[in-house]
């Protein structure tokens, strides 16, 4: 196969997107870097200080897309994120590529994105190595678990599992619960969405139910009255079902991977010092 010479900011972005810790929260990490861009203030051209400042725009925009605090995690994408786009604007400005650009400091950024990646060329993969490469990611191919199922929502006073234990009691015996509560309809949720919010134990349960059976599981925000409605099973995908999709992926991912290790060469040249982890 034929492997490009070059990728543009726009396939850097879109890579971005597809990584599995960042694609819900991109737009706002672009957006905070942006931001913090234009109103953060610098001392040593060569040292970069992340302070509690910047901890606090990254969990800012987190909270704002998610409505949840981020974990250790995915904090470190954001403020890593930060870092990249810090070394990236020093380095525009570095080289005058600011100029003309007073008002628009982000544009600097990709503008040295841009020539960095211009030097950048993929490595040439046969279709081997594309087999082995998507053998090593199948988790992320292969089709998950998708459920349907709806939660009666009661008032948070009633939501114990006494309460609740009799709501869905009557609710099986097709009788009028005491308490009144509001119906929510989940359609087709893959397993892993399910997992992460409302928690492993709370899904795997959910997916052993009895259709049309409502019962009480607990989730990792408490418990919930829940009634499975349908269910398909996963399956294994196969290498030649997809298997332009899997090259596609592999350029992405791995353009990606070489445009973060080119910027941290670049970034060997300054001080990265951390004021605001613990703070």
């Amino acid at each position: 196969m034929e492997s490009p010479t070059h990728f543009t900011p726009a396939t850097w972005l879109q890579r971005t997107l597809r990584e599995p810790l960042t694609h819900f929260i991109v737009l706002g990490t672009l957006i905070f870097a942006a931001d913090y861009l234009l109103l953060s203030k610098r001392g040593d051209p060569q040292e970069i200080v992340i302070t509690k400042a910047t901890y606090d725009e990254a969990r800012g925009a987190f909270l704002a897309g998610m409505k949840r605090e981020p974990s250790a995690a995915e904090l470190k994408v954001l403020t890593d994120r930060w870092v990249d786009n810090e070394v990236l604007f020093r380095e525009g400005l570095a080289l005058g590529m600011d100029r003309g650009d007073q008002a628009m400091k982000d544009r600097v950024v990709f503008k040295v994105l841009t020539a960095t990646q211009s030097g950048l060329a993929l490595p040439k993969i046969d279709e081997a190595g594309l087999r082995e490469w998507f053998a090593s990611r199948r988790d992320q191919y292969d089709l998950p678990v998708r459920l349907s199922f709806e939660e009666a929502v009661l008032a948070a006073s009633d939501a114990t599992p006494e309460k609740l234990k009799k709501f869905v009691t009557a609710l099986n015996a097709q009788q009028t619960p005491e308490l009144e509560g509001s119906l929510r309809i989940f359609k087709d949720r893959p397993k892993p969405s399910l997992d992460q919010s409302y928690g492993a134990a709370f899904a795997d349960a959910l997916a052993k139910q009895t259709l049309g059976t409502w019962v009480v599981l607990e989730s990792q925000e408490g418990y919930r009255a829940v009634g499975l409605t349908a269910l398909t099973p996963g399956r294994e995908v196969s290498y030649d079902e997809i298997k332009e999709r899997v090259y596609t992926d592999w350029k992405e991912i791995t353009s990606s991977q070489l445009t973060k290790n080119a910027i941290r060469e670049i970034a060997k040249k300054y001080r990265v010092r951390d004021e605001g982890k613990n703070s």
